[in-house]
């Protein structure tokens, strides 16, 4: 059986949303739905859930996933350290509730914290990508579901050389081998 090589299930970035570091979060979420609109023509696929961002020098830097800007939206969860870490402790739901009051989290109405955020930076709330998140082109997918499983990540970067050509999304990933569980079950 031919392996399956991650070129062949990545997005290329020009298809992907993308804004450049000094963007506003509205600017980001204006590109995404823009993206979500070209993309939404291939049934094949999921919308985008992220934007990619970009520096000065026309290089990919980061991203601001959906959970990014939900957790920018308070800025006092900073306050509260590594949310990843926190969120393995396995709290009870009466626990994590009373953050709420602990931390004086949403205080203000909704729309009043969207209207403040929707100036922020892009830079200032991006998540940077660390060397495990990148996979070659011409890697199998294997190798590229070991990277996803253990760096628990959501995408990665796809690369030629040192340039970064696509991305390669879990959902991607997930689709191709739930076919390939159908496919073997017949």
């Amino acid at each position: 059986m031919k392996s399956i090589m991650v070129k062949e299930l990545m997005v290329p970035l020009s298809e992907y949303a993308t804004v450049a570091e000094e963007a506003s979060l509205y600017e980001a979420v204006v590109a995404l739905e823009v993206a979500q609109e070209k993309f939404d023509k291939s049934a094949e696929r999921d919308k985008h859930r992220a934007v990619l961002v970009f520096d000065k020098d026309q290089q990919i830097i980061g991203k601001v996933s959906q959970l990014d800007v939900l957790r920018s939206l308070e800025p006092k969860y900073e306050e509260m350290g590594d949310m990843k870490a926190i969120s393995r402790f396995g709290w009870s739901a009466d626990f994590v509730k009373s953050m709420l009051s602990n931390y004086g989290l949403w205080e203000k109405p909704l729309q009043d914290i969207c209207k403040k955020a929707a100036q922020k930076k892009v830079k200032d709330l991006m998540v940077t990508y660390s060397e495990g998140e990148y996979v070659a082109e011409n890697a199998t997918l294997d190798e590229a579901i070991h990277l996803l499983v253990m760096g628990n990540h959501q995408s990665l970067l796809v690369t030629r050389d040192k340039s970064i050509i696509g991305i390669l999304r879990l959902t991607d990933v997930f689709r191709e081998v739930c076919g390939m569980i159908k496919a073997c079950a017949l």
